[in-house]
């Protein structure tokens, strides 16, 4: 019997799982998921991975998926980065709704868990340092050493973990950890540290606390406590499910969450540590988390992304086992794909070369048809001013053109877009440098695009407008030039109303945005993403087309 809202046939191995789960009633017939962010930064492109496939297994499976911060470590987290998480999420097209959780929400709850685990002889206080406990912590060959504060009476460790809560012991004076097994071949399972003391303001506890829980023992317990059902966590956590079922059982929880883990994705020659990404913020490397060469979302958002395009990218590359790098060029593929339906195509010209038609009648200005976009004809069309000075982009022109070159060149013919074809008679050079500054031309009145006289050929139409694998510091990899500014740009005046966030097709230039810092008539573009897409053709060829 199928169950409602199961899909039939699971796309991945989570799904699978789920669907089993449903089948034989595991969780009572619930799916409950969770994005559990730490708020230490923005969200960049891996989290979306992760936001899309706990979101997405909740409104698949008719459950519901939480947000919760996981907001453990208050020298690291700010309200800023709170905010900037929800708004991310939101413009990725989800929604958490009412079940909006913070780690910090259970603290009381969290600390008499703990004291029922010390009653129960399963957690100690210890009086080590933090390098006295990795010496005796052993190897991944050799077992570590019993501290030799383990032996300590259940009512030392109560009061001892009493009073670090009250604030009578200095940082790193005593920690609370699991008593497990310090022989464990499992490391993470060898007396875990449950709280440390840290005498920092929480950003929305205050000074309340002044011991705060590992994220290995929040986190579970954070899990249990809200009813999540599938606790899905990236694969360098697979190693310490046995410390999340630990903590869980010997809490006696009120419900025991299934961690499964999954890959985490992984871009070529991107940055996706969230460590790094601060890093290269706050040594000004980049402007800011909002940068648009950064990998975050809202560098993305900045850059012109799209969230349906991200989404089904996410959905394309799927869930895996195992860890595996994914090609920019794919990612660029499926921006490039919704783009090309939706954005408006516009005439502009990056490197402008002045062009003057010598025999059109000066101060006439004409008014052309141009297809907003070819891919969606209820865009319908615009017009486009066609005077005797015009810009070209400099490329296309070439004074001493190579063999396989088509477009503009002394004694040439070339077709403007939807204008007229115009021939090269002349050219004008900066007397120091010798470059070519304004180009004279020609037009035929008979050939203007959509006329009687268009059918005439010819071979080219142009535009016109009024990381490394060395041992080293990452920081040492960065393109120095990653940041090319160009001003001086031209666009067709239609753009002059153009609002930040607009997205717009360059027609033989590649796709771009309104940046938000534009203002004052001035208009700032940043690129989105080439017009050549290499990924479709890998696949075309993987294909045998």
């Amino acid at each position: 019997m199928s169950v409602p809202g199961v899909p039939s046939v699971p796309s991945d191995f989570i799904r699978a799982i789920v669907a089993q789960d449903l089948k034989s009633n595991r969780h009572g017939g619930r799916v409950v998921t969770r994005f559990p962010p730490e708020p230490n930064g923005y969200l960049h492109i891996g989290h979306a991975k992760s936001i899309c496939l706990n979101f997405g297994i909740a409104k698949e499976n008719r459950g519901l998926c939480h947000l919760r911060f996981d907001d453990t470590n208050p020298s690291t987290e700010s309200v800023e980065y709170v905010e900037a998480i929800k708004t991310d999420i939101r413009w990725l097209g989800f929604d958490w709704r009412d079940r909006l959780f913070h780690a910090s929400d259970h603290f009381e709850q969290l600390y008499q868990f703990a004291v029922h685990l010390i009653k129960k002889g399963k957690a100690y206080v210890d009086s080590l340092s933090a390098d006295e406990i990795r010496a005796h912590r052993g190897t991944l060959t050799e077992p570590g050493k019993d501290s030799p504060y383990r032996t300590r009476s259940v009512e030392e460790n109560l009061d001892l973990f009493q009073r670090m809560k009250a604030g009578a012991f200095p940082d790193g004076a005593h920690v609370l950890r699991a008593k497990i097994d310090m022989a464990s071949p499992n490391i993470n399972m060898r007396d875990p540290v449950l709280y440390r003391i840290r005498r920092v303001a929480h950003y929305r506890t205050g000074n309340t606390w002044c011991i705060y829980p590992t994220y290995d023992y929040a986190h579970p317990l954070s899990d249990a406590i809200e009813g999540i059902t599938h606790s899905l966590c990236t694969l360098e956590f697979e190693d310490h499910r046995p410390l999340y079922d630990w903590v869980v059982e010997e809490t006696n929880a009120p419900c025991h969450p299934q961690q499964i883990e999954f890959a985490r994705l992984n871009l070529t020659q991107t940055v996706m540590s969230k460590r790094r990404l601060l890093q290269l913020v706050e040594q000004g490397h980049v402007s800011g988390w909002d940068d648009p060469r950064l990998p975050t979302l809202k560098g993305l958002q900045r850059r012109g992304y799209t969230p349906e395009a991200i989404r089904l990218f996410c959905e394309h590359i799927g869930v895996a086992k195992r860890d595996a790098v994914v090609e920019m060029a794919l990612l660029e593929h499926f921006i490039r794909e919704d783009l090309n339906k939706r954005a408006p195509r516009v005439m502009g010209v990056l490197r402008p070369l002045r062009l003057i038609l010598d025999n059109y009648p000066e101060g006439q200005i004409e008014e052309l048809d141009a297809v907003n976009n070819p891919e969606d004809p209820n865009m319908g069309s615009r017009k486009v001013p066609f005077s005797r000075v015009l810009y070209i982009e400099r490329e296309d022109f070439r004074e001493d053109p190579p063999k396989q070159f088509f477009r503009l060149a002394p004694g040439r013919e070339v077709r403007l877009r939807y204008a007229y074809i115009i021939r090269c008679v002349s050219v004008v050079k900066d007397q120091r440098s010798g470059e070519v500054v304004e180009v004279h031309c020609t037009y035929d009145p008979e050939t203007r695009s959509g006329g009687s006289g268009a059918a005439r050929k010819v071979k080219s139409t142009i535009h016109d407008v009024l990381f490394g694998e060395e041992e080293r510091e990452f920081t040492d990899l960065l393109n120095p030039n990653s940041l090319e500014v160009v001003t001086g740009c031209k666009v067709e005046p239609n753009l002059a109303g153009a609002v930040p966030g607009s997205r717009y097709q360059f027609e033989r230039q590649g796709y771009f945005c309104v940046d938000p810092d534009s203002a004052n008539c001035k208009l700032v573009f940043n690129r989105t993403v080439a017009l050549r897409d290499s990924w479709a053709k890998i696949e075309k060829v993987q294909q045998g087309g």
